[in-house]
């Protein structure tokens, strides 16, 4: 038998059926701007956001001075998170970052890593051998000139008196991973990379850890664009929080500065 339901009973059904994907269409979106050395991280701390909140984190990772330039060209980002201070200095003498919800997350420690099967064997001293050991290969790290890790390795391998062998002899990647990848694919036969890095790549071994005192300490700062959504300042909260450091001590990341 057919059954008639009451005209009131129509409506809500109509109403209800009509309000879901409403509802789903309005979950508020935010864009994360982050390093490359990030992504790992920064993927599960997302994921646990989302667990929490009705915000839906959206990334996007490349080196740091990309990252900053497509902000300062207009790109929609809400959040920046930079592999050091001088690309988020750069956005902030632009008026291009809220000043206000600036904070340093996490550090990282700089490394010579070689692929995993590599009998490659040295000790990170002041003259020591690098140019000896990379034979007819040459050294990948991010481009010196914009890319932070690049820059750090630049004044580590200044510090220990060997810069000027080695600059001619660099792999200049675009960002930290693409240096990675050249190394675990045994196309450069040494890199300088994050240690994060390293410890998410079964493809390359940390041959030695550079000093503290070569180079300025590897720092993460985040904020806020000025063009940013309300809702992002949760995310950026929730990044220092205790949930939030767990995860990046976790892949490799050291407390700020250190």
């Amino acid at each position: 038998m057919l059954r008639i339901l009451p005209r009131f009973a129509l409506l809500c059904l109509t109403v209800q059926s009509a309000s879901l994907p409403a509802a789903d269409a309005k979950q508020t979106q935010i864009l994360v701007f982050a390093a490359a050395s990030l992504t790992d991280a920064l993927g599960e701390i997302g994921a646990a956001y989302e667990k929490i909140s009705p915000v839906q984190v959206k990334m996007s990772f490349d080196a740091s001075s990309n990252m900053a330039r497509q902000i300062e060209a207009g790109a929609p980002a809400d959040v920046f998170f930079s592999a050091d201070a001088q690309w988020m200095d750069y956005l902030q003498s632009r008026n291009l970052i809220q000043p206000s919800t600036r904070q340093n997350v996490v550090g990282n420690r700089l490394v010579l890593i070689a692929p995993a099967a590599s009998q490659i064997k040295l000790r990170i001293a002041p003259h020591f051998p690098l140019a000896a050991a990379l034979g007819n290969g040459r050294l990948a790290t991010g481009d010196p000139d914009s890319v932070p890790v690049g820059r750090y390795a630049r004044s580590a391998l200044s510090a220990l008196g060997i810069w000027d062998e080695l600059a001619a002899r660099l792999v200049r990647a675009e960002n930290v991973r693409a240096a990675l990848m050249y190394v675990g694919r045994g196309e450069a036969p040494l890199g300088i990379v994050y240690a994060s890095d390293a410890l998410v790549d079964k493809d390359v071994r940390v041959v030695d850890t550079f000093p503290a005192n070569t180079h300025e300490p590897i720092v993460y700062p985040v904020a806020l664009t000025k063009s940013a959504r309300s809702e992002a300042a949760g995310f950026i909260t929730y990044l220092a929080s205790p949930h939030g450091h767990e995860i990046f001590v976790k892949y490799g990341f050291t407390e700020p500065g250190r």
